[in-house]
């Protein structure tokens, strides 16, 4: 079996991440079970309090992968009530969520296509419904028992046992990769994984002109580059520069 490390581009894809780091707490250190390794890249947990303040955007530059969560909090998220057990699909652009009032998220994150191959049925994108009977779990019981243990560590590994019961062996398509199992096209991929890492060297501080980090991702040129970038993030580069250095204090 081929290695599965490293295997989907860049840890982050989360949008200004000093801005987040000072709103909500998130850990992405839990292990993984090997059985469930080419199904499952990481957990994941993050936790804010919002009382008495503004809400907080949150945006990721997401990967093409399904997270299946468990989550709870003082008001509704997606349109369901709170807690309960959410497939999220793939979101083609950025996703964004509004953290409001108090909330906490345990959640796997599937490899791109590691979702169908695992058992599942391929959701919507941009979706979050509810597990219900999918991969054959008890949506309620999985949602009692990470919800019953306080540490976010501890919640990751309830999770993790859980499906680690139902790994099956990776079916041979899958080992291959791509299409049918992951919900975009190679290119999109690809595509998406090149946006990742011109954020993260824009958030990391690593930019000394645009034009020279678009020819380094290896755009044509600065006018392309950036229309790619918008119509992911939502943003310029060069607003995205501007916000990323006054976060750090670096105007």
């Amino acid at each position: 079996m081929p290695s599965w490390r490293n295997a989907t581009g860049p840890a982050s894809g989360l949008l200004r991440p000093a801005e987040t780091a000072r709103e909500a707490g998130l850990r992405r250190d839990a292990p993984v079970s090997p059985v469930l390794a080419p199904f499952v890249e990481r957990y994941w947990s993050v936790r804010w309090d919002r009382t008495g303040r503004p809400p907080h955007r949150s945006e990721v530059l997401s990967h093409p992968s399904v997270n299946l969560s468990v989550e709870s909090g003082s008001e509704p998220r997606f349109g369901h009530a709170l807690p309960a057990v959410l497939v999220h699909g793939v979101t083609p652009r950025r996703f964004t969520i509004d953290l409001v009032g108090t909330g906490r998220v345990t959640a796997a994150k599937f490899r791109p296509g590691g979702w169908v191959a695992f058992g599942g049925r391929l959701p919507g994108r941009a979706t979050a419904t509810p597990l219900g009977s999918a991969l054959g779990l008890d949506a309620a019981r999985l949602r009692d028992a990470v919800l019953a243990v306080e540490d976010d560590g501890a919640r990751a590994a309830v999770l993790d046992a859980a499906l680690a019961l139902l790994a099956p062996d990776p079916p041979a398509a899958y080992r291959d990769l791509f299409a049918g199992y992951v919900g975009l096209s190679p290119k999109a991929v690809l595509a998406r994984y090149r946006l990742q890492d011109a954020a993260a060297t824009i958030d990391a501080g690593a930019v000394g002109d645009l034009a020279g980090l678009a020819a380094s991702l290896g755009w044509f040129d600065q006018s392309h580059f950036s229309r790619d970038f918008r119509a992911v993030t939502g943003t310029t580069p060069s607003a995205y520069l501007r916000r990323a250095r006054a976060a750090r204090g670096t105007g």
